[in-house]
Order: C-alpha cells, then structure tokens, then sequence
C-alpha cells in the first residue's frame, strides 16, 4: 500500500496559498481573485487547529464554514493534505504532472495514470471526482465498475467527504459561448506576446519560459487558459491549436475542457469546446 504524505502544517498550508497569490499576481490575475487567496492564507495561518484535523473530524464542509474559506480554497488544502500536491499550484508554476497525482490513489499504476490523462483528459483530483460522477471515467479502458466504485471511495475520503453542490441557476458548466471567447481572448493575447509565459517542465528540456497563460473572468466564472502541453498535443504538433481552460465558480468543483480547431465534418475549421461540439453556438468562429 503507498505510504500516505506527511500532512503539512497549517503554516506550510498557507505559504503554498500565499504562493499561488503572487503567481497569480506575477501572471496579470484580477485583484480581486488574488486578495481571495491572500485571505484564505490569512485565516488559515490564524486557525487554532490542524487543517487536517479538521478535515478528518468534519470533512470539506469543516473548512467551508469558516469565514473567507470558500469552496475552492477547502478543495485545495484538502488536495494538499491528503496527497501532499497541489494540482493549480503546479499548473502556474509550470511543473505539474497529473500522472504523479493519480498514482497516488490505490489501483491507480503508471499506465492507467497515462490512459486517465490522454482519454478524458484531466490534471486534477476534483476533474477526477467529476469524471467519476458523470460517467467519463467508466469509458477509460481499465476501469471496471470494481475499480471506478473504488475510486470514487478514495476520492470521497481524500477530498472530504465532499457533496457536490449544483449553482441556484442550475447552470454547472459555463457556456460555449462563454468558452469560446476565453478561447478567442487567450489566442489573440499570446498571438501579440502580450501574456505572461511560463517554462513547463514537462517536454521542454530547454527550460524556455514559451507557455503563454491567461488568467481572466467572466461574471461569477474564473478562467485560466493555456496552450495543451500534452504528450498528444506535441506528437500531433497542436501545441499552437489546443487551449485548455480551467474554470471555477464558487460553490463547485474545478473543471476543464479543450477547445480545438475542428478537422472534420460540417464544423471543420471551426473553433469547437471538445465534447460539447453538439451544443453549438452563435458565437463558434472560425480558427
């Protein structure tokens, strides 16, 4: 069995949150989001107790009903303390590895961890939880309904005991159109060199500071976009093509699409959000 991580301190929690505030700084983040961290931080350094213990006594829910400690904050110090990683945070920094992370949940091996990241795909625990919820996760090959039912276990434990909220509009992902044109907002920014870069430690021997990142906001929903850096994207050469964004909205998980330029069909050379091309949208444009 792998050993659990050694659970942090509530002091290392809150340099890992104040961390993520100046990446997000550094990167042109709005203040707002940045001051949210910066709080959160704040309230965690302050707390009388472990986060840990109050995870493992109240779960999530322990963290989200302590004042500036929303919904996202709680999923990252629970990622934090059970898995000793912290999947946004690499992300800014340029150094994750979402195959490191699933490995760490039991009946989870390197090859599986591949098929995860290349078929669905997703980088995080709370992108897991929602493929486990939805049904993606049965179509990866090497999940059985023994092994998905035991993932969803691990995940309920590790993230504490979450229940997935669903927003008063009912709206749980934003809309196409809305994806489109973060879509639209990152490739015309990188395309003038007028976003921060960060050098991606996976594929880039070199060190070379060449992914672009865009942090921006829409109402309730935050964006983060960048070009794909996955081992497909590099093989096919969509580097250039592939924008993965990461969005959030208080009160639910982290989740995240790719949006491509179509090859075939009626839609071929059409921006298109993967897997929700049958929605369709007046705001689809062409690549």
């Amino acid at each position: 069995m792998r050993d659990r991580p050694v659970q942090p301190s509530n002091a290392a929690l809150a340099a890992r949150l104040r961390e993520l505030a100046d990446l997000l700084t550094q990167q042109g983040a709005d203040g707002f989001r940045v001051a949210a961290w910066r709080r959160g931080a704040e309230i965690v350094d302050g707390l009388d107790r472990p986060v840990a213990e109050i995870l493992a006594q109240q779960g999530r829910d322990g963290l989200v009903i302590l004042p500036g400690i929303g919904y996202g904050i709680a999923a990252a110090l629970a990622e934090m303390v059970t898995t000793g990683h912290w999947a946004q945070l690499d992300r800014l920094r340029g150094t994750g590895e979402p195959g490191r992370l699933f490995r760490t949940i039991p009946g989870i091996g390197p090859e599986l961890a591949r098929r995860l990241c290349e078929g669905l795909p997703i980088e995080s625990l709370e992108a897991l939880e929602i493929a486990a919820s939805d049904g993606s996760l049965d179509r990866v090959a090497g999940i059985g309904p023994r092994r998905a039912q035991m993932i969803r276990a691990v995940l309920a434990e590790r993230l504490g005991r979450p229940r997935l909220r669903q927003r008063r509009d009912g709206q749980e992902h934003p809309s196409v159109g809305l994806l489109l044109d973060v879509d639209r907002e990152y490739r015309q920014k990188a395309a003038a060199g007028a976003l921060r870069t960060i050098a991606p430690r996976r594929f880039n021997p070199a060190g070379r500071a060449w992914l672009p990142i865009l942090h921006t906001g829409r109402g309730p929903w935050q964006f983060t976009a960048l070009f794909s850096n996955t081992a497909l994207a590099h093989e096919l050469q969509r580097t250039g093509d592939w924008v993965v964004i990461y969005y959030h909205c208080d009160g639910l998980p982290e989740g995240q699409c790719t949006v491509v330029t179509e090859t075939r069909g009626a839609l071929a050379g059409r921006r298109v959000v993967r897997g929700r091309e049958a929605e369709g949208d007046t705001l689809a444009q062409s690549a």
